[in-house]
């Protein structure tokens, strides 16, 4: 009824999801290594793997923000890598979520290059888990060394027509809310 591209959901309920929206245009989205993206490269890539047979279009995968802040690099790179690149094997979107709340600018420019090399569909704000809004700097730095090769999507407080219409002009391509219906009929 109101357009949305994909309704995000714990993988739990990716089966179900699928059958309920089955000849809809309606996808259906799940997260990997939520909330925090600790888990182990192997146990993201076996997530992804059960969510696209459990229905899943859309997988928004945490990035290992631990790794990050220690300066593991190419830990981080790997685990986009290989996640990414399992996502995308069967046509399914790969969405990175970057928590930029925790993250530096510096950070966040780094994530944008390996995330953009790894071929990432999106590059989302935040899970919304810890409260953080979207931030709107955020948007406009992923925006800026995304350089126009991966879309952004700003997840995390947006909550109302005014939220989202700025987040859309600092460049987000897709916003996640769960204010989706408020916000279109406002």
């Amino acid at each position: 009824e109101y357009h949305f591209a994909a309704v995000c959901i714990p993988p739990y309920f990716c089966r179900l999801a699928g059958k309920l929206l089955q000849g809809s245009e309606v996808e259906v989205c799940t997260v990997i290594g939520f909330p925090m993206g600790y888990s182990h490269t192997v146990a993201k890539v076996e997530e992804i793997k059960r969510a696209i047979i459990d229905s899943a279009d859309h997988v928004d995968i945490v990035v290992n923000v631990s790794a990050v802040k220690d300066g593991d690099w190419r830990y981080v790179e790997n685990d986009i890598e290989a996640t990414v690149r399992t996502a995308q094997l069967k046509d399914t979107v790969a969405k990175l979520i970057f928590e930029t709340s925790r993250l530096t600018a510096k950070e966040i420019q780094q994530l944008c290059k390996i995330s953009v090399d790894a071929g990432a569909d999106y590059i989302k704000t935040s899970t919304g888990f810890d409260g953080q809004r979207a931030d709107l700097n955020s948007v406009k730095l992923m925006r800026r060394f995304g350089e126009g090769k991966v879309k952004i999507k700003a997840s995390g407080g947006i909550r109302t027509k005014e939220d989202a219409l700025v987040m859309i002009e600092a460049g987000a391509d897709r916003l996640g809310t769960s204010s989706g219906v408020k916000i279109v009929t406002s």
